[in-house]
């Protein structure tokens, strides 16, 4: 019992650190900051966390498993075109925050590549294995060009996010998603 309570906190923490993380930046964020997001004592940061690198990588795991969440959520469509315009809903759906703190795993990434601490390496790794997804959705939809258009998505994505959040504007993420999705339509009329 008291290990699944304590795997709970470090999810919890974990969790918190993300979120902190996005809406802060790992250079302002706190041990404080991440236990009072949590609503655990700070004391208990420093039990299952000992620096805020571990911090970071705990919020990057965070990040990774909830992209395997919306995977597998997806994955459950019927077709890869429905696939690909679901993950940009999931997109469109988080515009406030994207005007708010931008892309969190594409701030999280920028500001992680000015460290040499292998952190963004560890980042990496998850946006890679939503790149490779989306090229699975794409080879799946009979295109021989399926990286460069999973490349093509993800940069769109990332560019809109930047956007959205400059100009503090949602309504960029919600014109581009419809923009994404008659692009994806129209790479399946092309098939």
């Amino acid at each position: 019992m008291a290990n699944s309570r304590n795997s709970g906190k470090r999810e919890r923490l974990a969790s918190a650190a993300a979120q902190v993380l996005h809406a802060q930046g790992v250079e302002k964020t706190t041990l404080a900051d991440i236990a009072r997001a949590a609503d655990v004592p700070v004391g208990n940061v420093y039990y299952y966390f000992k620096t805020k690198d571990q911090l970071v990588e705990a919020a990057i795991d965070a990040q990774a498993r909830r992209l395997d969440t919306i995977i597998a959520t997806l994955d459950r469509l019927p077709a890869p075109q429905d696939r690909l315009k679901g993950l940009v809903d999931g997109w469109v759906e988080q515009r406030d925050l994207a005007a708010q703190y931008g892309c969190p795993t594409g701030t999280l990434a920028s500001e992680l590549d000015k460290r040499a601490d292998g952190l963004d390496q560890m980042l990496a790794k998850v946006m890679a294995v939503l790149i490779g997804w989306v090229e699975r959705q794409f080879q799946a939809m009979g295109r021989d060009d399926a990286r460069e258009l999973a490349v093509a998505l993800i940069a769109a994505y990332q560019g809109i996010s930047l956007l959205t959040n400059t100009f503090r504007d949602p309504e960029l993420m919600t014109v581009e998603g419809h923009r994404l999705h008659r692009w994806i339509d129209s790479l399946t009329d092309d098939a």
